[in-house]
């Protein structure tokens, strides 16, 4: 009762939000362990705010999600942020597209587009301008106003804090509202993408556009040119930046003949096809059969059952349950519903990793029978399981 007082006074009454929720003490956070740690562009800032802040978002978050949802106000192709959505359900969409298009015998492109601190640049004004056509006025319009400007932030590295700094620009990256505000502020972005005939699925700022095409069109690459200049242009106008040495390019052949003259010709540089591209944490190839990705995943799967193993004799049997769930069947559940129907030989170097992970939960040896191990774990074996989700 206490916080729906709170909540209703300072979004329905006066629409402000108090200083103190706006200060954000960023932590630098390295986006890969094997990226050098002495580049500075390898680090992802990390917002940390106050609690209450916190819960006072989530209270506006569930208003503005159930606002957008009863108005059919989100965008269908963004799955970021959504009930029942995932980067799994974004990933799926994409690779239906590509599989539908290859069954009917046609080529397709996979773009995936980079943006450079996409969510430090958003536009306040463009923002406001935004949720005000979204119906968002009076006061619940004026507590985003408030929530967005005044904010400042501190940098924490290494045990010292840097004096506070204002922003101008932005929305908080690990604030509860900041990404549901980034989809709606690219919320138009689609209407650019469709209009060049391409279809697009986003989850937050990750974009991949699809363009299939008969093989023997020879206007490709004009046309993707076009759009990817016209979506340059309302980056542009929208304050975000892209960044085309970080934008792959796939190309999935309809037939056995590749398209060998496809280059694309984007911001004064030259975006090629590549032999595979990573979107979301999976390794997709030209011939979407994952090989790459299930032979990335083996390895890093492997390595991290050696070190287990090597700790195995100083825990106990649950205490490695859940250090191999957390860290290894959490890798290999992780859009799994990707390898449903691929061919049992391809999917085999996961069953083996899954197998020697349950062996080492109960500490048997290599050849154990494992049956009766991944029903006692309630563990389904790889392609079961990847079948299996909806």
């Amino acid at each position: 009762p206490i916080f729906h007082l709170f909540f209703y006074l300072h979004l329905k009454v006066d629409g402000h939000v108090p200083s103190t929720f706006k200060t954000a003490r960023v932590v630098p956070i390295l986006k890969k362990p094997t990226l050098d740690s002495l580049d500075v562009g390898n680090y992802r800032p990390v917002s940390l705010l106050s609690f209450l802040s916190k819960v006072l978002e989530r209270a506006v978050y569930n208003q503005l999600s159930l606002f957008l949802t009863q108005n059919n106000l989100q965008d269908p192709n963004q799955s970021g942020f959504k009930p029942a959505h995932s980067t799994e359900t974004a990933l799926i969409a994409v690779t239906e597209k590509l599989h539908a298009a290859k069954a009917t015998n046609l080529s397709s492109v996979l773009i995936l587009l980079d943006l450079s601190a996409a969510f430090d640049t958003v536009n306040h004004s463009i923002l406001l301008s935004i949720l005000t056509s979204l119906g968002i006025t009076g006061s619940a319009w004026q507590w985003f106003a408030s929530y967005l400007e005044d904010r400042s932030y501190q940098v924490t590295w290494q045990g010292a804090t840097s004096a506070p700094c204002r922003l101008s620009t932005g929305v908080p990256q690990g604030s509860v509202l900041g990404p549901l505000l980034f989809s709606l502020y690219t919320r138009s972005l689609g209407e650019i993408i469709s209009s060049h005939g391409f279809s697009y699925h986003c989850y937050a700022d990750d974009t991949q556009l699809i363009l299939s095409f008969p093989p023997s069109d020879t206007q490709v690459s004009s046309r993707i040119s076009a759009c990817l200049n016209d979506v340059s242009m309302w980056m542009s106008s929208h304050h975000l930046k892209l960044n085309p040495s970080k934008t792959d390019l796939l190309f999935i052949p309809g037939t056995t003949s590749p398209h060998n003259n496809l280059s694309i010709s984007f911001e004064n540089s030259l975006v090629t096809p590549s032999a595979e591209a990573r979107g979301l944490g999976v390794v997709m190839d030209d011939q979407l059969s994952f090989s790459s990705h299930i032979a990335n995943l083996t390895r890093s799967c492997r390595f991290l059952l050696y070190n287990i193993r090597r700790i195995r004799p100083f825990l106990s049997q649950d205490a490695t349950q859940v250090l191999v769930q957390s860290l290894v069947i959490s890798r290999l559940d992780y859009c799994n519903s990707l390898l449903a129907g691929l061919p049992l030989r391809a999917t085999k170097p996961l069953q083996l990793i899954q197998n020697a992970a349950a062996r080492l939960v109960f500490n048997l040896p290599k050849f154990s029978h494992v049956t009766p191990l991944l029903r006692s774990l309630h563990w389904l074996p790889v392609a079961p399981a990847s079948d299996s989700k909806p």
